[in-house]
């Protein structure tokens, strides 16, 4: 063995070491959740306080060009079922489209029913979301907080099942699981839902009922204003401001609740480019927070085990750029099994470390859809090969969104598009707020067609096991990229000719599925 191959056999094996390191943890929260999900907090009804003990709520809804959306969000909250004279209203509106005349409508409209609303219109995009909330507390009237994006369309009921999480003065905030208005919209947007309702139901559940740091969403949670000005304010130097001051306020003492069965509903990315941005947005903040109060975590006054999963949590984007590493390097391995390593020792030790890290993850989603109520059986069996898939294909998004951070290069925030779609209705063909991205397109298809050959070569030399391991990489890339080759002609079909009749949704999708 060469100086060469000694070098590939180091990184492959270091690559997959590290990659199982995030699947035995994600097994670890698996654990946790079994062990403590049961550990809800005590909640005193908000009734029992009677209307005079009410806290007075101001909710926030930060918007910026979102016309298809935007007017079915403000009714949503004029409609929530709370003491009017208890309940204000902010639409902070950063528009520079026709959303703005919509939403001064919308609030004059229903200012005229004696709902407490007000637009706020900045010019001035300054620190963006995180800017829009910090300009909207000078006016705040409410010891509570809520924030809701434009495409969450809350339940009349919400701050009633809410409130009560705050019945300990040390909680600063709680938050509610995401919904999903079109989880059946398509398949990405399946897999999309899986995906979240593991991160709430056993992320959030496990991390938050045995004492570690969660985080608030960005949305569909209330703050306790107090908690908000002792952990610092918003701020806007990482694309993840909720995350930052979500650890900014715990490493102040502030205790979080999170609670699973207030679910509020939400639009999810219909197209994949808004899906890929949405991603991006969240791994490139999430590790520009790590950097940011990496050294402050490690220094506050908190349990070892606390921090060690603020690390996990905070880092676990990471597992792009090794994944990426990882792809790249399967065609070499596979050629150096046949040259140098013993076939058998080689394979077993690839298996036993694949599964290792992948088992875990399908353990995970089958625990969270059983909590879901989705009952989807055979189907959620069907669709999780979908869902690893979806996470190889990021990889390249995902890891210009890490390099990004590390490199300390600066992008403004973009916000999610969305268009107004449901399970059974709406598209966002011929819609404005439509992107596209053309260079990591190119790249998911290059890369899905370098796998295929490794798929061919493992096949031609009976690695038929790892054969099939590949075969998923190849699914991914290839699904991701084409699927954005596909949305992005589209897209510029229906942006020329916005008079052609809607087609078929996904077409290529409908028939896979």
């Amino acid at each position: 063995m060469n100086l060469f191959e000694a070098t590939l056999l180091v990184l492959y094996f270091g690559t997959l070491v590290a990659l199982c390191g995030y699947g035995l943890h994600r097994s670890g929260t698996l654990l946790l959740f079994a062990w403590h999900r049961r550990n809800a907090p005590p909640l005193v009804p908000a009734e029992s306080v009677g209307v005079d003990g009410l806290p007075r709520v101001t909710v926030q809804l930060p918007i910026f060009n979102e016309r298809y959306v935007a007017e079915r969000a403000i009714d949503a909250l004029a409609a929530l079922d709370y003491p009017r004279d208890r309940l204000q209203i902010q639409i902070l509106d950063d528009s520079t489209d026709d959303t703005r005349a919509l939403c001064a409508r919308a609030a004059d409209r229903w200012r005229r029913r004696g709902v407490d609303m007000v637009h706020l219109h900045r010019s001035d995009r300054t620190g963006f979301k995180a800017g829009a909330l910090r300009e909207g507390l000078k006016s705040a009237t409410g010891e509570l907080v809520a924030i809701f994006d434009a495409d969450f369309v809350p339940t009349g009921d919400f701050l009633w099942r809410v409130i009560p999480g705050f019945s300990d003065g040390r909680v600063g905030v709680v938050q509610a699981r995401w919904g999903h208005i079109n989880r059946d919209y398509s398949l990405l947007t399946r897999a999309q839902a899986i995906l979240l309702d593991g991160h709430f139901l056993v992320e959030h559940t496990a991390r938050n009922r045995s004492g570690r740091f969660i985080n608030f969403n960005g949305t569909a949670g209330v703050w306790r204003r107090a908690c908000m000005e002792d952990a610092g304010g918003w701020e806007h130097d990482t694309l993840t401001e909720d995350l930052d001051i979500s650890y900014r306020a715990q490493m102040r003492g502030w205790k979080f609740v999170f609670l699973p069965d207030v679910v509020v509903p939400a639009e999810l990315p219909s197209e994949v480019h808004g899906f890929k941005s949405q991603q991006h947005r969240w791994a490139k903040g999430s590790v520009q927070t790590a950097i940011k109060l990496g050294v402050r975590i490690l220094r506050a006054p908190i349990p070892v085990r606390v921090k060690a999963e603020a690390f996990a949590h905070l880092s676990a984007n990471v597992c792009y750029p090794l994944l990426l590493l990882l792809t790249l390097l399967l065609l070499p391995m596979l050629w150096m099994r046949t040259r140098v390593l013993d076939p058998g020792a080689g394979l077993a030790l690839d298996v036993g470390l694949f599964f290792s890290a992948s088992i875990s993850i399908v353990a995970f989603y089958v625990a969270a859809e059983r909590l879901s109520h989705e009952r989807r059986g055979l189907r959620l069996i069907l669709e999780l090969p979908l869902v690893l898939a979806l996470g190889i294909g990021l990889a390249v998004n995902n890891t210009r969104a890490v390099l990004e951070a590390l490199v300390g290069y600066e992008t403004p925030f973009v916000r999610t598009p969305k268009h107004a779609i449901t399970a059974t209705s709406g598209t966002w063909r011929g819609k404005v707020y439509f992107d596209r991205k053309v260079f990591s397109t190119l790249l998911e298809l290059a890369l899905g067609a370098y796998l295929v050959a490794t798929v061919a070569y493992a096949v031609r030399e009976e690695f038929y096991i790892s054969a099939a391991f590949v075969a998923l990489f190849a699914f991914g890339f290839l699904y991701i990229g084409g699927l954005s080759l596909l949305q992005a002609q589209l897209g510029a079909l229906f942006k020329r000719r916005k008079s052609a009749p809607p087609l078929p949704q996904e077409p290529v999708l409908a028939a896979a599925s």
